[in-house]
């Protein structure tokens, strides 16, 4: 990915775009069967931008026996690891080639900033399918340490047809953090975009094609969460299924598996996650920057973001005024103006719910923000809750609203982090060696940043406790556990010969 273009050429690239507007099964583009279409508009200005197909249980069904059949006769799932790696390779290459193109779309189609989906979407989802092509060739299945007179091999084995299903918020970046193992696995895809975000996972889906991935082994199917999501959920020919969403929908899906053939099912959803600065924190600026962009990247359109700021009241003044004079400066407006950090919320049924939050605050409580600029932006706002009890420090937002809470010890700090029914991420900033220790071992979530905000990276694996995860993790090797399945093979060497074997 080269530097970022400058705000004209990304509107002459929009111009001249061809937007995807079909479902992808068996290899091709397809009509819903229905023939219906939904309308997908551009957050920022409420353009449309496409009428895309408005699949249903049919389309769902065609999608699965596609898959299955991909599957059953084995045109991905047996080739060799390094060509299945070759072509993952070839995606990532067609992936760089059209980056531009893909990041508009992404912005277009989402209202996330064209400086994140440039600078950070793309190359990040481009560096993901790599890393997990490259990994192909690299899991070395086992051997048990069995008696001389037997083998034990435990191997892995693909899951078979997986059912994926992403957020609105990082359409890109969550597409490949599920197909990037699943395919490197060699399980075959039936995969349901946000009915918000639809364009860009057809769009990889062509160049997948492109890049020598079979017809069936990656089928897009687009539509709402009733027609698409349920009956990909529910669908008995469907191995296993991981889902990206809020808590409410991921419960849906452990139900649907229960209700049907028991598939197997990965879960990552919601959370309100605490970034605790301590009295002894050092280089404020640089906290207040990691707070900002914790607060406030993706418009806080992000589950990991860090949207709760315990901080100890010693520092609290200090601290406050130096995040504030650092938010003012993420300009809000066009999402493809690339000095634009904070864009338009993704649709206005969003943009609604989260002013409905900022509503509930007291006007004395709002230090920063709060306006009405119309359309579907909200600028950075600051709230001072006064406590964890506050329905703005226990309810996922999911918008750029920052609650802070004040407290008086390490230990009240802690306990107030953990008073929340999700665990998704934390961050803890202290120069106390064996406080940043005991803080990290203490918060109940599944990453754990000191002295920063962030995710880890590809290497890491992400996802959360209680009710922000279920049954697995994305990114690492970690993540090829869910789309394998362990297999033992023992092998007698004895000698004796059984009936019919000779």
């Amino acid at each position: 990915m080269s530097n970022l273009l400058t705000r004209e050429e990304y509107e002459a690239i929009a111009r001249d775009l061809v937007l995807p507007t079909q479902a992808f099964i068996d290899g091709r583009f397809r009509a819903a069967q229905s023939g219906k279409t939904f309308r997908t508009l551009n957050p920022a200005n409420g353009a449309v931008l496409a009428d895309i197909a408005a699949c249903g249980a049919g389309d769902v069904d065609l999608a699965v026996a596609s898959a299955r059949a991909a599957f059953d006769d084995e045109r991905w799932s047996k080739l060799r690891p390094t060509e299945r790696k070759d072509v993952l390779l070839r995606l990532c290459e067609l992936m760089a080639r059209d980056a531009d193109e893909l990041a508009v779309m992404e912005s277009l189609d989402s209202g996330k900033t064209i400086f994140d989906c440039a600078s950070i979407d793309v190359p990040e989802t481009i560096h993901c399918l790599k890393w997990h092509a490259e990994l192909i060739d690299k899991i070395y299945d086992q051997v048990a340490p069995a008696s001389d007179g037997h083998i034990a091999m435990v191997v892995r084995e693909p899951v078979g047809v997986v059912g994926l299903v992403l957020p609105w918020n990082f359409p890109l970046l969550m597409l490949a953090w599920k197909i990037g193992p699943a395919l490197a696995a060699g399980c075959s895809v039936v995969l349901k975009p946000a009915t918000e975000t639809s364009l860009t996972a057809l769009r990889v889906a062509q160049l997948a094609h492109e890049a020598g991935v079979p017809a069936g082994v990656l089928n897009i199917v687009t539509g709402s969460g009733a027609n698409v999501g349920e009956p990909l959920g529910r669908h008995p020919d469907v191995d296993m299924v991981s889902f990206t969403g809020s808590t409410v929908t991921g419960r849906r899906f452990l139900h649907y598996s229960a209700d049907s053939n028991l598939k197997e099912v990965v879960l990552e959803m919601g959370g309100k996650n605490p970034c605790i600065v301590m009295d002894d924190a050092e280089e404020l600026d640089a906290v207040a920057a990691h707070v900002v962009n914790g607060a406030f990247w993706n418009m806080g359109e992000n589950c990991s973001a860090a949207s709760r700021l315990i901080v100890h009241k010693d520092i609290k003044d200090a601290l406050l005024e130096k995040v504030m004079a650092q938010a003012r400066e993420w300009k809000v407006g066009d999402p493809l103006d690339p000095s634009v950090r904070v864009g338009a919320l993704v649709s206005k049924a969003h943009f609604d719910k989260v002013c409905g939050y900022i509503a509930k605050a007291g006007q004395g409580e709002i230090l920063m923000g709060g306006r009405d600029i119309g359309g579907a932006f909200v600028e950075p706002t600051i709230v001072d809750v006064g406590s964890n009890d506050s329905v703005l420090a226990r309810e996922e937002i999911f918008g750029p609203v920052l609650s802070v809470i004040t407290v008086s010890s390490f230990d009240e700090a802690i306990a107030v982090a953990n008073d929340t029914e999700y665990g998704l991420a934390a961050s803890l900033f202290t120069a106390n060696g064996k406080r940043a220790i005991r803080g990290a071992r203490a918060l109940r979530a599944g990453t754990v940043t000191v002295n920063s905000f962030g995710e880890g990276d590809i290497s890491t694996p992400f996802g959360g406790y209680k009710q922000s995860g279920f049954g697995g993790r994305d990114n690492s090797i970690h993540a090829h556990d869910q789309y394998t399945q362990l297999k033992t093979i023992w092998l007698d060497l004895s000698g004796g010969t059984a009936a019919g074997d000779e």
